[in-house]
Formats: C-alpha cells, structure tokens, sequence
C-alpha cells in the first residue's frame, strides 16, 4: 500500500487474508516516530494502583499511553503499533470485551498492528498489564 506523504498511519490489507478484529496485520507510516515506555495500570503520579481488575487496568493503562503520546502532539490515531504484555491469559480473554470498550473510550476506533505477550510477571507486582507504544506523526 503506497503511503501519501503527510498523510496519517494507515492498516496494510494483506491479499487473501481475512480482515483482523481489533488490530491490524501491519501499518505504514511516515513521519516523526514517537515510542513510549511501557505503561501499566496505574496512577503515574501517585503510583498507586485503583484496582486489581485487569479491565480496569487495562483502562489505565491506555489513559497512560495517550498521555505520553499527547506529550508529543500525537493522539490515537497515530498509533502504528502496541505490545501489551499481560500476567494473565484468562484473565485477559474474559475481559475481552471491557477491554476492547475501554479501548475505543480512550483510544478510539483506531486499531494499529498488535501483539499480546504472556508473561509470568511484571515489576510492579500488582501490574497485570504493560502496554508499549509506536506512535508516527506525519511530516
């Protein structure tokens, strides 16, 4: 997929694959990159968490990643790509629907390429979430 210059990222359509729900196969993109450290389910300011629910973090977590983006002068729509790494695969699918609520409350209808990682722990013992972020503003 040719990218215009200026112009926002954009989802790939790959031939012969089946549209993805949620996230895209892959972006393309053209500007000033823009990665955040990753972000998990709490207050940043006072460190604390609110909640041990993983939606619930999820949540904060995305408010988090839009702040460091909106430091930058980018916004969800900029996004190319997120790695979330989560504690938890039950958790994380039953909450699939919070989450993904959550998710178009905060980030909006956007949906850049994505992975989702298993992990057995995080830093922040009660973290059950950590999102990174790619972010390209265009030219």
């Amino acid at each position: 997929m040719a990218e215009r210059e200026g112009a926002l990222p954009s989802p790939l359509a790959t031939p012969g694959w089946p549209r993805p729900s949620g996230y895209s196969d892959g972006m393309t993109a053209r500007g000033r990159l823009v990665v955040t450290a990753g972000q998990i389910g709490w207050d940043p300011v006072t460190m604390q968490f609110q909640s041990d629910d993983f939606a619930t973090q999820c949540a904060q977590a995305f408010r988090n990643v839009m702040a460091v983006l909106a430091a930058a002068g980018a916004s969800g729509e900029h996004l190319v790509r997120l790695t979330w790494y989560v504690t938890s695969r039950d958790e994380y699918t039953a909450a699939l629907r919070e989450v993904g609520r959550a998710y178009r409350e905060i980030v909006g209808r956007h949906f850049p390429a994505m992975a989702v990682v298993i992990v057995a722990g995080l830093v922040e013992p009660r973290a059950k979430v950590e999102i990174e972020a790619t972010a390209v503003i265009p030219d």
